[in-house]
């Protein structure tokens, strides 16, 4: 793909992110946004040229919002889809899932084996580009849960910012606290 068709990529990602909260907001539903947006705009604050771009859009909701998202999300043109058990908004103007907004339900386990369940979204916080996103203790739980490959990836770039503080630390359980040990020793290998 050209350069171009890249950071067109980009910039659809993010208007549709913006257009999504927008509508949100307006419908007066709480979300955050998590995955890797909310890890991207977390360490744009402190160095906005170690930023990743993510192609997708991961919203925290509480599951009794559901019905009032549907209505809000479909009200401007996006597609509802269930995929065992997960529920993924489509844009027509690029209907690939690969980029599409999921939804990842508050105070549930996004799989049984995890440790803990999702944050509430009572965690949120305002990002200066005005959407709501999970604060950083609660997206680093998140992100040291799934423990994916990518997961670890944006748990290194969150630290290499400065971003895992002692504060942070201290709030994880203790069997996260060693999964980010894991990550801080692969590192200073």
């Amino acid at each position: 793909m050209p350069l171009s068709g890249y950071f067109m990529a980009i910039d659809r990602v993010e208007k549709r992110l913006c257009r999504v909260a927008s509508a949100l907001d307006a419908a007066k539903i709480a979300y955050a946004v998590v995955g890797g947006n909310a890890v991207a705009a977390w360490v744009a604050r402190a160095d906005p040229s170690a930023t990743r771009a993510s192609k997708d859009v991961d919203l925290l909701v509480r599951r009794i919002d559901l019905p009032a998202i549907t209505a809000t999300l479909t009200a401007i043109g996006l597609t509802r889809e269930d995929l065992r058990g997960l529920v993924l908004f489509v844009d027509p103007e690029e209907p690939s899932r690969k980029a599409g907004v999921y939804l990842v339900w508050a105070g549930e386990k996004v799989r049984p084996s995890y440790e803990v369940p999702a944050p509430d979204v009572a965690e949120a916080e305002r990002d200066p580009e005005g959407f709501a996103v999970l604060g950083l203790g609660a997206l680093v739980r998140m992100k040291l849960t799934s423990f994916r490959d990518i997961d670890r990836v944006h748990i290194a770039d969150m630290r290499s910012v400065g971003l895992i503080t002692y504060a942070v630390r201290a709030g994880l359980p203790e069997a996260l606290r060693a999964r980010l040990d894991s990550v801080e020793a692969e590192e200073d290998q």
